[in-house]
């Protein structure tokens, strides 16, 4: 993946560090914009992904919306140079200050999660004079097969109001004078690889749809979130995501009323194969079954794989020799879980070889903490670094 002058450049960079690739970024973002375009799809990048300056300041120049689940996030969205009419702000704890946020910038919709926060909405846009424009969130009970920590459709996760709860949400939204229900919102979970879940999703979305239209209820915009995976194992095989085919399942499965408008939440998909974190040996420790190659990068840098065990590929930048031995891939954090790769047969490994853990440009910077006082790792980006 990195040249040899480009490797080079890396051994005076202070370790562990970001390292970003803007023009695959510029590729990916012009396949998911020509994707999407292909059937008048609209979609809104999930800064919960990368809330990287560089990274949205690129996603906002080629017009699309943003995602958010937080105040902070809606006005970084703004900084960045997304529209305020193209912000949608979902999550299920949204506080009084963000959703005042939410209305002082006259965002495009509130995706709501629950009657509850409905009501304090309409309470706070009341007080402010506004309409509040909002989707309700619902929950599909749609199985993501995918980790039961990212998965978000199902009866039994916190997110979204259940099937059960609509005939109620829906004679309380007559009482919302300064509610206008303007969508319906799902999302069913992350990182999913198997397509068939979002015929599933459609087929389910169809359902409803016909529950609402039966009260004689047509809302103007369907957003069915995002979740599409992207290869963690092979990623040079598949450096963007199948879009295309994604947006198809859609287009045939989907069936949309009159005037109605689609919507996407992808983040991952987007940012994720663009990202690399770079970092370096600091001791190689003999076990009984194993080496442990122990690096300067940690859960501190990439919290994923102890969050979530998930799968990172690992390849060493520079090495010992062609032989391959077997190594855990460790951090420094003083936790058993701080581990990166278990077993993993790489090139003979010494003090201050490079490594790079690849398909880190979602959920690594943007989850970074400073347990243990650790410092914040800096980011590169490629026009910075020639070769």
């Amino acid at each position: 993946m990195f040249s040899r002058e480009k490797i080079e450049q890396f051994k005076n960079i202070p370790t562990p560090f970001y390292y970003y690739d803007l023009n695959l970024l510029e590729t990916t973002l012009d396949e998911v914009s020509k994707d999407a375009e292909a059937y008048d799809y609209h979609v809104h990048y999930a800064l919960k992904a990368n809330s990287n300056d560089e990274i949205l300041n690129s996603i906002s120049r080629h017009g699309l919306g943003a995602d958010c689940v937080s105040g902070n996030e809606i006005l970084r969205a703004l900084e960045a140079g997304f529209d305020s009419s193209d912000i949608v702000f979902a999550g299920v704890g949204k506080t009084d200050e963000e959703i005042n946020i939410g209305l002082a910038h006259d965002i495009f919709c509130f995706n709501c999660e629950s009657l509850p926060e409905i009501e304090v909405i309409n309470e706070l846009a009341e007080k402010k004079g506004k309409i509040a424009k909002i989707a309700l969130r619902i929950n599909p009970n749609v199985n993501a097969n995918t980790h039961h920590y990212i998965t978000t459709g199902l009866e039994e996760n916190k997110f979204g109001i259940n099937i059960w709860e609509l005939e109620g949400v829906v004679e309380a939204l007559e009482n919302c004078e300064f509610i206008e229900l303007v969508g319906l919102h799902f999302h069913i979970g992350s990182q999913i690889t198997d397509l068939s879940v979002f015929k599933s999703l459609c087929l389910r979305v169809n359902e409803i749809q016909d529950w609402f239209y039966e009260r004689k209820i047509i809302v103007s915009h369907i957003n069915v979130g995002g979740g599409l995976g992207v290869d963690y194992e092979n990623p040079d095989d598949n450096l963007i995501p199948d879009f295309k085919t994604y947006f198809k399942v859609f287009n045939d499965f989907l069936e949309l009323r009159s005037g109605q408008q689609v919507h996407f939440e992808l983040g991952r998909s987007i940012v994720a194969q663009s990202g690399s974190l770079i970092t370096k040996v600091i001791y190689v420790k003999k076990g009984v079954n194993t080496n442990f190659a122990i690096v300067d990068a940690g859960m501190t840098e990439l919290l994923r794989p102890a969050l979530y065990q998930a799968y990172h590929k690992i390849e060493p930048l520079t090495f010992v020799s062609n032989t391959a031995k077997r190594y855990d891939v460790v951090g420094p954090i003083c936790e058993s879980s701080d581990c990166f790769g278990k077993s993993l047969m790489l090139p003979e490994l010494e003090r201050n070889n490079l490594v790079v853990i690849r398909t880190t440009g979602a959920y690594g910077e943007v989850m970074a903490n400073n347990y243990n006082l650790r410092e914040t790792a800096a980011a590169y980006y490629e026009r910075e670094l020639v070769g």
